[in-house]
């Protein structure tokens, strides 16, 4: 049915991307800006990281059918890729690793206050909203639309979870705040576990796809 897709579609996204967890990575790689300049910096890099999700929504399957990918060996490898995702945020390591990537663009930027705009390509475009477990999951979720309407309702579920995105950039330190450190360790554990079912999901269905086709 097509709710189940769209429920199905949000969730992989929003779990993958993970809008309210970009918030403090957002705060640290525009440490010293203004709010005027964060503005500007949280509208870049949602128009960036939505163009390419689009990008590949509309082109993933014409790059694997030149590859030669089949859509199920596509799908079980996607899903092993959001499996070990998850398993990296149940044990708090996917965390670890963003803040990272967010110190070291701190510390490439913070000398020159008019290069902050580049943190809106990295990291936080890529690959922070468009990275490879977001990018495979939109490539997976529209091997499944089974029609266009469900292939228009995927592009309304990534428009909404940009727009997510765009929303928890502009009012990062409330979010910060409001959550405190083990409300967030919580949530992104209970996150973690949704996305490895929904991972294991994308494996079974990728695996009986090929033994049919067999």
């Amino acid at each position: 049915m097509l709710a189940d897709y769209l429920i199905n579609a949000f969730a992989t996204l929003f779990v993958t991307i993970d809008p309210v967890g970009l918030a403090p990575m957002f705060l640290a790689v525009t440490a010293g800006a203004t709010a005027a300049t964060r503005r500007r910096i949280a509208v870049r890099a949602t128009l960036i990281g939505g163009a390419i999700l689009f990008l590949f929504l509309v082109a993933g399957r014409g790059v694997l059918g030149v590859l030669g990918i089949s859509v199920p060996a596509f799908q079980i490898a996607g899903g092993l890729l959001l499996l070990i995702i998850a398993i990296e945020m149940v044990f708090e390591k996917r965390n670890r690793r963003k803040s990272e990537t967010a110190e070291k663009a701190v510390s490439q930027h913070a000398a020159h206050q008019e290069e902050l705009h580049d943190v809106a390509v990295f990291p936080l475009a890529i690959p922070l909203i468009a990275g490879p477990a977001a990018i495979s999951a939109v490539i997976l979720l529209s091997s499944q639309a089974v029609d266009t309407v469900s292939y228009l309702g995927l592009a309304l579920v990534i428009l909404v979870i940009i727009g997510a995105c765009f929303v928890s950039f502009l009012l990062a330190d409330r979010i910060e705040r409001m959550m405190g450190e083990t409300a967030a360790v919580v949530v992104t554990r209970l996150l973690g576990v949704l996305l490895a079912a929904l991972s294991i999901q994308f494996i079974a269905d990728g695996i009986r796809a090929m033994i049919a086709a067999s």
